[in-house]
């Protein structure tokens, strides 16, 4: 089973680019092509949003608790089914736009299998996408909660930096996405072998 998460969505557009693009679309647009990718192998898949949604429990109101529920519920949606791998797609943002490259996070707390699916995710960044990219796989922390708290090998996939000019145009083109869902699809195809 292969879980992917596209956070963000609805009212929380995530962060955003200079032209003002959500981080919310891409990051749906690059899981729905991982998630056909793997489906197209063979794979059973479950994705936590196929829409521009939030998945926040009914009847919940104010910003800040429908994020709390919608956490929660993706969570959830990841600890439902042992062994699955699960993904979270990101994009990262900071206040000095001379920063790129992706980047992965990853939690030992579910499995130990999770560094080595977010260091294969990041070895075909650099062969793929990104020969110059020198960043390291980092283990997360409590403060990304889906990545901290699942009980399954489990990698946050930062994309690049929408903060980068440079960067933010290759991840709004439509093409580069699908080239960004193959990198991420090979990496964890590699961890599988």
């Amino acid at each position: 089973m292969i879980k992917t998460y596209a956070p963000h969505g609805g009212i929380d557009g995530g962060c955003s680019a200079a032209d003002g693009t959500p981080e919310k679309g891409i990051n749906l647009n690059i899981l729905l092509t991982l998630r056909d990718m793997f489906e197209a192998s063979g794979f059973e898949t479950d994705v936590t949003r196929d829409t521009d949604r939030s998945i926040h429990d009914d009847g919940i109101e104010g910003i800040a608790n429908q994020k709390s529920s919608d956490m929660d519920n993706r969570l959830a949606k990841f600890n439902e089914h042992k062994n699955a791998i699960c993904i979270s797609i990101h994009q990262n943002q900071y206040t000095d736009p001379k920063y790129s490259g992706a980047q992965m996070f990853y939690s030992t707390k579910g499995s130990s299998k999770s560094r080595d699916i977010a260091q294969n995710i990041q070895n075909k960044f650099v062969e793929y996408l990104q020969p110059e990219n020198k960043r390291e796989i980092k283990e997360c922390g409590k403060e990304l909660f889906l990545c901290y708290f699942s009980e399954n090998p489990t990698v946050m996939v930062e994309c690049g930096f929408l903060s980068n000019p440079e960067e933010a145009a290759r991840l709004e083109d439509p093409e580069y996405q699908k080239m960004v869902a193959f990198t991420v699809y090979s990496g964890i195809i590699e961890s599988l072998k």
